[in-house]
C-alpha cells in the first residue's frame, strides 16, 4: 500500500533534472484555447473566463435545482465579512444585474451581526470594523441591517417558538410563479418603467433603528456571559446559537422568508464531523443540508455548499470581491483549544494529503435524511430544543445510552432543593452565618431554573450547557421561554390527571348504579 510521506529511490540520472514548469503548454480544459490561470484540482485547469462561468453556473444550478426561492420572495443574506459569505453576496449582486443572462428574481437584503463584544474587541476596534463593513455595503447597495450581538438581551421569547410552516410549493406552483413574474415584468417594460431588483421604498442604507450603538449594560451582560463559559467549545456553540436567534428575529420582523448563509463545502465537512463529536448526529441533515426548515416560517438555505474554500479564494482574488476580516472567538487559539479547532485542523491536514477528503465527507452528508430518530418522543411535531430548536432526541426507555445517563443525573442537580425540603442546611453560605431560610430559597430557585432549562435541551446542547456554571447570565428570553414551557407542561399534566380521575369516577358511579 502507498504510504504518506514514503521516500522512493529513483535511479541516478546522467542529466540534471529540469526545473518544474507547471502549466507550461497546457490549455484550458473547457475552451481548449485560453491560458489556464487556476488549477482547482489535478487536471482541472481553467482560464479566467471559463473559471468565472464555471463558478457562476454552480451557484445558479444550486438554486435552480432545489427551487425553494420563488420569484419576488424576500431573502436575507447573512454576511459575516468572510470570503465565502462575501462571494455569496457578490454572486447575488451579479445575478441581479442587467447584464446577467438568467437574472435572479428574488428581493435581497444583507444582515451583518457585530460580534465584537463576545470576541473581546475594544470599542475603537469595533468602530473601525463597522466603518469597513459599511464601505462594502455601500458598494453592494442592497438594503442592509447592522445589528449588534448585544441585542439578544432584548429579544422576545417568541423567537424560540416554531411558527407554522407554509406548505411546500410544488413544481407547478413554482412554474406558475415564474410565469406570473415574467408577465408582470413584460407589463412594466411595456409601460416604460425600469424594473428594480429591490423595492425603492426601502432605504439601501441602514435604518437608524438598526445602526444605533448597543447599550453599555447589554455589552457588559454579554461580556459577563461569555467570560463565565468554561470552555472554548461551549463558547463557539453559544455564539452560533445566539447569532442564529438574532438573525431569525430580524428576518421575521422584516418579512424575510428565506435566509442565505455562506457555508462552503469545506466548512460543512468540518461542521459535520464537529457535530458528530458534540453529540448532534441526529440533526446533521438540518445542520449541513441545503435547506433548514426547523424554524417553520423562515427557511435557511446554503447555496455555497458546493464550493471548496480553494475555489472561493481563487474567485475572490481574481475578481476583486471585497471582504472584511473580523476576529472570531477562536482567533489565535491553539489547535487543541476546542473541538471545532481540532476538527478543522484534522480535516484540513487530511485534505492536504488526500485531496478527496472534504468531498467524501460532504457527499456522505448529502445522503442523510431529515427525520427524527426512531422512538424519539413527540415525533416531528414533538417538543423542540430550547436553544437549537431541533426536535428533542429523548429516549428515556434506553437508560444505557449516554442521553439516558445524563437524564438520570438530573436528580443530582437538585441537592439543595431536596435538602431544603428536608430541613438540612447544606448550602455553602449557610455554613458562614447566613440566614438558612434565605439560602434555601435562593438555591431552590436556582436549581429549579437549572432543571427547567436542562430538561428542554437536546443531548448536544445539554452537554454544552454543563460548561456554564450559572444560568443567570443567559439572555432573559431563554429563561422566560423555559419557564413558560415548564408551566404549560405542568398544566397539561394536571389536566390529563384530572381527566383520568374523572373518567375513573364515572366508571365507579356506573358500576354502583348497576
Amino acid at each position: 500500500m502507498c504510504q504518506v510521506g514514503e521516500d522512493y529511490v529513483e535511479p541516478p540520472s546522467c542529466e540534471p533534472p529540469s526545473a518544474p514548469s507547471p502549466g507550461r503548454g497546457q490549455k484550458c480544459v473547457k475552451c481548449k484555447v485560453g491560458e489556464p490561470v487556476v488549477v482547482i484540482r489535478a487536471g482541472d485547469a481553467f482560464c479566467r473566463d471559463c473559471f468565472k462561468a464555471f463558478y457562476v453556473h454552480k451557484f445558479r444550478a444550486m438554486l435552480g435545482k432545489n427551487r425553494l426561492i420563488f420569484p419576488g420572495e424576500k431573502v436575507l443574506l447573512a454576511w459575516s465579512g468572510g470570503p465565502s459569505s462575501s462571494s455569496m453576496v457578490w454572486q447575488v449582486l451579479e445575478g441581479l444585474s442587467q447584464d446577467s443572462a438568467k437574472r435572479l428574481r428574488f428581493v435581497p437584503a444583507v444582515i451583518y451581526v457585530d460580534e465584537g463584544a463576545a470576541c473581546g474587541q475594544s470599542p475603537e476596534d469595533r468602530a473601525k470594523t463597522l466603518t469597513e463593513v459599511k464601505q462594502v455595503l455601500h458598494i453592494v447597495n442592497f438594503p442592509w441591517h447592522i445589528v449588534a450581538l448585544e441585542e439578544v438581551f432584548s429579544l422576545p421569547p417568541s423567537v424560540l417558538r416554531c411558527c407554522p410552516q407554509e406548505p411546500a410549493g410544488t413544481e407547478d406552483a413554482y412554474k406558475a410563479a415564474v410565469d406570473s413574474f415574467l408577465q408582470q415584468h413584460l407589463v412594466l417594460g411595456a409601460e416604460g418603467e425600469e424594473e428594480q431588483p429591490w423595492p425603492q421604498s426601502q432605504d439601501p442604507h441602514s435604518p437608524p433603528s438598526l445602526a444605533r450603538s448597543p447599550s453599555a449594560a447589554h455589552t457588559e451582560a454579554l461580556c459577563r456571559l461569555f467570560e463565565s463559559v468554561r470552555t472554548l467549545t461551549a463558547k463557539e456553540e453559544l455564539l452560533q446559537t445566539l447569532r442564529s436567534h438574532l438573525i431569525l428575529h430580524v428576518a421575521r420582523a422584516h418579512g424575510y422568508s428565506k435566509v442565505m448563509t455562506g457555508d462552503s463545502c469545506t466548512r460543512l465537512a468540518i461542521k459535520l464531523m464537529t457535530n458528530l463529536a458534540l453529540g448532534r448526529g441526529a440533526f446533521l441533515a438540518w445542520d449541513t443540508g441545503f435547506s433548514d426548515e426547523r424554524h417553520g416560517d423562515v427557511v435557511v438555505v446554503r447555496p455555497m455548499r458546493d464550493y471548496m474554500l480553494k475555489e472561493v479564494a481563487f474567485y475572490n482574488r481574481l475578481f476583486a470581491v471585497p471582504s472584511v476580516f473580523t476576529p472570531a472567538v477562536d482567533t489565535k487559539a491553539p489547535e487543541k483549544a476546542s473541538i471545532h479547532r481540532l476538527m478543522e485542523a484534522f480535516i484540513l491536514r487530511l485534505q492536504a494529503q488526500f485531496p478527496s477528503t472534504v468531498s467524501t465527507v460532504y457527499r456522505t452528508g448529502e445522503k442523510l435524511v431529515k427525520a427524527p430518530r426512531e422512538g424519539c418522543a413527540g415525533g416531528p411535531l414533538g417538543p423542540r430544543c430550547l436553544l437549537c430548536m431541533c426536535t428533542l432526541d429523548i429516549d428515556t426507555a434506553d437508560s444505557a445510552t449516554a442521553f439516558g445517563a445524563q437524564t438520570s443525573n438530573l436528580s443530582q442537580m437538585l441537592p439543595s432543593t431536596l435538602q431544603a425540603e428536608a430541613g438540612m442546611p447544606t448550602a455553602p453560605c449557610c455554613a458562614v452565618g447566613e440566614n438558612p431560610s434565605c439560602c434555601w430559597k435562593a438555591c431552590r430557585r436556582e436549581d429549579t431554573t437549572q432543571a427547567q432549562v436542562t430538561q428542554q435541551l437536546c443531548y448536544g446542547c445539554r452537554g454544552n450547557m454543563r460548561d456554564l456554571p450559572s444560568l443567570d447570565p443567559l439572555p432573559p428570553y431563554i429563561l422566560a421561554e423555559a419557564q413558560l414551557r415548564s408551566q404549560r407542561a405542568q398544566v397539561m399534566q394536571e389536566i390529563q390527571e384530572y381527566l383520568i380521575e374523572d373518567s375513573g369516577d364515572e366508571v365507579e358511579t356506573a358500576t354502583a348504579q348497576s
